[in-house]
């Protein structure tokens, strides 16, 4: 068995503000190997993107900080490295696709020039080699007229190829783990399945771990081997997709899956999950769900669940041991 290339132990991040700390990612788990695609999903607010930050040395400090865990990338822990240290792994090593491709990308430099900086700078090559490095990057993505896109600046292009121009920035330097922060919003859905064809193509062909971070199920099912569900800043749930597809055990899990809509139905209620996402920290014990959960028993309130299983993990009390 291979060792994961990345791997997240008890990771616990927490702003500090004026009104106290916020546990905004409270003890997760979670590890992804060479040439596996993971995903993350749950609803806005419960820590996915807080995350993906956290690994990648980028939260803003303050408020934010890692206050415990381990972040080990190829057994080195880089929980606290120095930002000299975070700056040769980050974009080299690990890299990331942000949310916003529209905000990620600097309106006053060309897509080349943005492009050429991240090579040059893990690379040391020429420019001129960075250039045609660049160019064969956009062409890679699928872009077209990529000798002349490349001395285009953001505002000149769509929000399909914005996004793509964002994954070969990603890849420009080979990374080892690609984080991918919903990769699709705001794409209609022909560039959806352009864009998830395509990081699919670059895991086959480079073996990048791929972690997903999304809201879409049907994105999961497509792209995924294991699941990671997220709530409240804390996995409540693991295993394959398939696992958990076939027979999810978190009644936020079933709810979420409940969510999705049968297309075969012509006439159907949609299913919607009660409540929303408690602030981060109001719920003092018991499980965090609970005030949203159709299964709720009088132990849920006083006692916090964790998790248990060997493949297939879950953290309820419906399952205690």
């Amino acid at each position: 068995m291979t060792d994961p290339v990345l791997d997240v132990k008890g990771l616990k991040t927490y702003f500090f503000t004026d009104d106290g700390q916020v546990p905004a990612v409270d003890g997760i788990d979670f590890h992804v190997k060479e040439g596996e695609i993971l995903g993350i999903v749950g609803e806005s607010g419960c820590g996915k993107s807080v995350t993906s930050l956290s690994v990648m040395g980028l939260l803003p400090s303050p408020p934010g900080k890692v206050v415990d865990g381990k972040i080990l990338y190829n057994g080195e822990d880089i929980t606290y490295a120095s930002e000299s240290r975070m700056r040769q792994i980050r974009g080299n090593d690990i890299a990331m696709i942000f949310q916003e491709p529209m905000t990620s990308l600097n309106p006053v430099f060309t897509i080349g020039s943005q492009l050429i900086e991240a090579i040059r700078i893990h690379r040391k090559c020429s420019k001129k080699q960075a250039r045609a490095r660049a160019i064969d990057l956009l062409k890679l993505v699928g872009l077209p007229r990529a000798d002349e896109l490349v001395d285009e600046f953001p505002h000149q292009l769509s929000g399909g190829m914005r996004q793509r121009v964002m994954i070969a920035m990603a890849m420009a330097c080979d990374p080892k783990v690609l984080i991918a922060d919903e990769p699709t919003t705001a794409l209609d859905v022909t560039i959806q399945a352009q864009i998830l064809d395509l990081m699919l193509k670059l895991n086959r062909e480079t073996k990048t771990a791929i972690i997903i971070i999304t809201h879409d199920l049907g994105v999961v099912a497509q792209m995924c081997q294991r699941l990671v569900v997220m709530y409240a800043g804390k996995v409540v749930e693991e295993g394959t997709v398939k696992d958990i597809y076939n027979n999810p055990k978190h009644p936020y899990t079933k709810g979420l899956i409940q969510s999705v809509p049968d297309m075969r139905e012509k006439k159907q209620r949609l299913y919607s999950i009660k409540g929303s996402v408690p602030k981060p920290g109001s719920i003092k014990k018991g499980c965090q769900f609970a005030p949203r959960c159709e299964y709720v028993m009088t132990d849920c309130l006083e006692q916090e669940p964790q998790l248990t299983g060997n493949e297939h993990l879950v953290r309820c009390l419906l399952y205690r041991e």
